[in-house]
């Protein structure tokens, strides 16, 4: 940093570069996590961001100072229409390139016609043989994972187009079991219920509210230059050396700024509810009536509302007192 007297700590992070917008509303969760629990258990769902509000509830962490207070939280709710099982997919390694591939892919039938439209390689030709094709060959096969649609017709927004994901099956049980888990959940709807449970502790992964182009103050958060700074004070003090004659990626530079895929660790399920346990109907700004159950998670998830929400249990260690449901006494919706 030259001949400084002070400390001059680097703005901003080069974890995230380059900072471009992301390909696609739904994003992909790469990474899942391994379940101790007895059975098999689907890792993941998905929701719609309705808004946030704030809540209290009283505090049994038994290391706060607030222990047995009722305390406040602002929370985020997200509307989670039940999931439609269409098929199933299983994988199995593939060891000269080190990694994962499809197995085979089996396509339930007797799915809605929405569905149906927003797969353009539906075909789901002799699904039984696909299906005994993979049990004939289940020691080939390393996890299987759920094919499902959201049913936004039946969310409080007004969209008609699902989106199409995988959710990996866990738990301590073998391939045979995960396999018959999933054929028996074939055209079935799976609640959001048999999948977390108040006091789960989950990762979110979205894709976070656009701001366009802005410059490097608001991107990068650099310091403002004094005000006798020639013709500008919003910008870098410089953009590099004389040589090599290029401008760095690492120097912050006006751009793209929001509409990034980001993963938010440890968010708490605080509660889950249904519209009905309410005598009056819940609406959120630029959102809609909520229709089906929704999560209230504790604090802030990314996006904008009514923007897809994937939610998996939490690959990272949790203290086992964080998991304990908490008891809310007021909602304010």
């Amino acid at each position: 940093m030259g001949a400084r007297k002070k400390h001059a700590p680097k703005r901003g992070s080069l974890a995230y570069s380059p900072r471009k917008r992301a390909r696609t509303l739904n994003p992909t969760i790469k990474t899942w996590p391994e379940m101790d629990e007895v059975g098999v258990k689907p890792l993941g769902f998905a929701g719609y961001k309705a808004g946030m509000t704030h809540i209290y509830y009283i505090d049994e962490y038994p290391y706060s100072p607030y222990k047995g207070q009722e305390i406040f939280s602002a929370v985020s709710i997200v509307e989670t229409p039940p999931l439609k099982v269409i098929g199933l997919v299983a994988y199995t390694p593939n060891y000269v390139d080190n990694r994962f591939e499809t197995f085979s892919t089996v396509y339930y039938p007797d799915v809605p016609d929405f569905i149906k439209r927003r797969i353009s390689t539906y075909n789901p030709g002799d699904w039984e043989k696909n299906l005994e094709e993979i049990k004939s060959n289940i020691e080939r096969i390393s996890f299987i994972r759920l094919l499902v649609s959201t049913q936004p017709i039946l969310a409080g927004i007004h969209k008609k187009t699902p989106e199409i994901f995988e959710i990996q099956l866990g738990g301590k049980s073998s391939i045979e079991e995960k396999l018959k888990y999933a054929e028996e959940l074939f055209g079935k709807d799976l609640e959001v219920d048999s999948v977390f449970k108040p006091g789960d502790v989950i990762d979110v992964i979205a894709v976070t509210k656009g701001k366009g182009f802005q410059g490097p103050v608001k991107r990068w958060g650099i310091k403002l230059l004094s005000h006798k700074s020639r013709k500008a004070r919003r910008k870098p003090g410089a953009l590099g050396p004389w040589k090599p004659s290029a401008t760095r990626y690492t120097v912050p530079l006006a751009g793209q700024m929001g509409f990034h895929r980001r993963t938010i660790y440890h968010i708490k399920i605080l509660d889950i509810k249904s519209p009905e346990d309410f005598d009056h109907p819940l609406s959120f700004p630029r959102y809609g009536v909520l229709k089906s159950k929704f999560l209230i998670l504790k604090g802030s998830v990314p996006g904008s509302a009514k923007r897809l929400i994937k939610m998996r249990f939490t690959i990272r260690p949790v203290r086992p007192e964080l998991l304990s449901p908490v008891k809310i006494t007021y909602i304010n919706v």
